[in-house]
C-alpha cells in the first residue's frame, strides 16, 4: 500500500521586485492630487498656530498627554469627554465599510498611508533611477560606481523623507517650534528621539522595501473587505469577454478572431502589486487604477474603443457578457447597504455634533465620601462629606458661589475655605472637599436619604449648573 502525500503552498512567498512603469491619465492625476494634499496635511498642520489665550497652547491640533488634553482648532476635549474620540473612531470604521461597499478598495488605492508614502517613494526612485527599463536593467547590473551613487542618492532621499515623517509625526504631541529645537539642540526626551528613529526605520523599510508585502502579508483589510463587497461593488475589472482571446500580430492570418487585448502587459507594467488584472478579482489587487490609465492609453493608439479595463460591477460584467448594458451609476452605489452605513455613519457624526455645541464650559461633579456616609457632631446635628470636582473649561479664570438646594434645611461649608466662592484657573479642574450639615431633629438628619442639588452659579455671567446629590441621615 503505497500513500502520497502533497506538500503544502507556502504561507509566505518571497519578494520579488516590482519596478512599476510610469502611466498619465485621469486616475495617475488623482492619484497625484491625493497625494500632494494628504501629505501638505500630515508635515504642515503641527505648524498652524491657533490663538486660544495666554494660559492655552497656540498650536491648533495637539495631543498634549501631559495635561490630557486634545486640541483641535477651536475644540478642545477633556479627558471625560473621550466618548468623541471613540465616535470618531467607529465613524472611520464605518466610513470604511460605506466606501469599501460602494467603490471597492479605494481607500487601499488611493489615501491608505502606506499607498501615498509607497508612491512617493516610487517618485523619488524613478527620478533618480529613471523609468521601469532603466530600474529593471540597474538590478541586473553588476555593482559599480554607478550603480553605488545611484541607490546611495536614493537611499539617502528615502531616508530624508522617513525623518520628516517621523519628526512630523512627534511634533502633534508638543509645541512643534519647541520640540523641534530641543531635538536639534539635544534637549528633547528620549521618548522623543526613540518615536522618530522607530518612525523613520518603518517608514524607510515599508516604504523602500517592503510595500506590496505590507498589503498582502501585514494589513488585515484585504481579507475583510471580502464581507464589505457583493455583486454590485464598483472595482477593477477586466472586460475578458472583448479581450479575449489575446493576439499581439493582427494583421496575421485569423487576427479578425482575437480580442482588443493586444497583450502588451502594459497595465501589468504599471502596477504597483505587480499583478495581472487580466487573471480576475485578487487579494492584492488595491484598485488604484493605473491600469485603467495604461489599458485606455494602448486603445486609443489601436483605435478601440476604451474601457478594456474599467471601474465595473460584477452584475453588470454578467449583463454586458449576455449582451445587456450596464445599470445607471446611482442604482450601483445607492443600495441598502450602502444607504445603511451612510444614514449609521451620519446618525453618529449628528450626534457628536450636538453633543458637541451643546456641551457647556463648565462641568461639575459631587461624589459622597462613603467611609463614614455620616457623622453626628456633638449639637446632635448630622453631617456628610462630599469630593467636589469643578473643570474650568475656558481659557481664562472663573469666579463661582456654591449653595444647595434641599427640600428640608442644609447647611453648606467648604473645608478650609471662608464663605462659599471659590475661584477656578482657566482649563483647570479645581477639587475641594464640601460638607453638608442638617441641624439636629430636622427630617433630612433622622431619615434615611434625602435628594438634593448643588446649584453652582458663574458670578460674573450668571450662568448656573445644577448637580444632583443624596444625603445621608441616621435612618432614625
Amino acid at each position: 500500500m503505497t500513500s502520497t502525500s502533497e506538500t503544502p503552498p507556502p504561507l509566505f512567498a518571497a519578494r520579488e521586485p516590482i519596478f512599476p512603469r510610469r502611466v498619465s491619465g485621469k486616475f495617475r492625476t488623482l492619484k497625484w492630487w491625493i497625494l500632494g494634499v494628504t501629505l501638505a496635511i500630515y508635515y504642515i498642520t503641527p505648524w498652524i498656530r491657533w490663538d486660544r489665550g495666554p494660559s492655552l497652547p497656540d498650536q491648533a491640533v495637539l495631543v498634549d498627554l501631559a495635561n490630557r488634553r486634545f486640541y483641535f482648532f477651536f475644540i478642545e476635549i477633556w479627558p471625560q469627554e473621550f466618548y468623541f474620540v471613540a465616535g470618531l473612531l467607529i465613524m472611520a470604521g464605518l466610513g470604511l465599510f460605506l466606501f469599501t461597499s460602494a467603490l471597492g478598495r479605494v481607500w487601499c488605492g488611493y489615501t491608505c498611508p502606506q499607498t501615498v508614502w509607497t508612491d512617493l517613494f516610487i517618485l523619488v526612485e524613478r527620478w533618480i533611477e529613471g523609468d521601469r527599463n532603466a530600474r529593471v536593467r540597474l538590478w541586473n547590473a553588476p555593482w559599480d560606481t554607478k550603480k553605488i551613487r545611484l541607490r546611495a542618492t536614493k537611499w539617502g532621499v528615502w531616508l530624508l523623507i522617513a525623518v520628516a515623517t517621523g519628526g512630523a509625526w512627534v511634533f502633534y504631541f508638543a509645541d512643534a517650534p519647541t520640540l523641534l529645537g530641543e531635538i536639534l539642540t539635544g534637549r528633547a526626551p528620549a521618548v522623543a528621539y526613540l518615536s522618530v528613529a522607530t518612525l523613520t526605520a518603518t517608514t524607510f523599510t515599508f516604504g523602500g522595501f517592503m510595500r506590496e508585502q505590507v498589503c498582502i502579508y501585514m494589513c488585515p483589510w484585504p481579507r475583510i473587505q471580502g464581507a464589505m463587497m457583493d455583486e454590485q461593488t464598483l472595482t477593477v475589472a477586466y472586460r475578458d469577454w472583448r479581450g479575449e482571446p489575446r493576439g499581439k500580430h493582427r494583421k496575421a492570418a485569423g487576427a479578425e478572431q482575437l480580442g482588443d487585448c493586444i497583450d502588451c502587459n502594459a497595465c501589468v507594467n504599471v502596477c504597483p502589486m505587480g499583478i495581472d488584472i487580466r487573471d480576475g478579482q485578487q487579494l492584492a489587487c488595491i484598485t488604484c487604477a493605473l491600469c485603467i490609465d495604461a489599458c485606455d492609453d494602448v486603445m486609443e493608439k489601436v483605435n478601440k474603443p476604451r474601457g478594456l479595463i474599467d471601474y465595473i460591477t460584477l452584475a453588470d460584467g454578467e449583463r454586458e457578457r449576455a449582451g445587456g448594458q450596464d445599470a445607471p451609476v446611482w442604482k450601483q452605489i445607492l443600495r441598502p447597504r450602502v444607504i445603511l452605513y451612510f444614514v449609521l455613519w451620519s446618525a453618529i457624526g449628528l450626534g457628536l455634533l450636538a453633543a458637541l455645541f451643546l456641551r457647556t464650559d463648565v462641568a461639575f461633579s459631587i461624589e459622597p465620601v462613603r467611609n463614614p456616609v455620616n457623622v453626628v457632631l456633638s449639637d446632635g446635628s448630622v453631617r456628610n462629606a462630599y469630593e467636589l470636582r469643578l473643570r474650568n473649561m475656558t481659557g481664562f479664570d472663573r469666579a463661582f458661589r456654591l449653595s444647595v438646594e434641599s427640600p428640608d434645611p442644609v447647611a453648606l461649608t467648604l473645608e478650609g475655605v471662608e464663605g462659599l466662592d471659590v475661584s477656578v484657573p482657566a482649563d483647570a479642574t479645581y477639587r475641594q472637599r464640601v460638607y453638608l450639615t442638617a441641624p439636629p431633629g430636622s427630617a433630612a438628619g433622622a431619615g434615611a436619604l434625602t435628594d438634593l442639588d448643588l446649584v453652582l452659579e458663574d458670578t460674573n455671567t450668571g450662568q448656573v449648573v445644577r448637580e444632583g446629590t443624596v444625603f445621608h441621615g441616621t435612618g432614625e
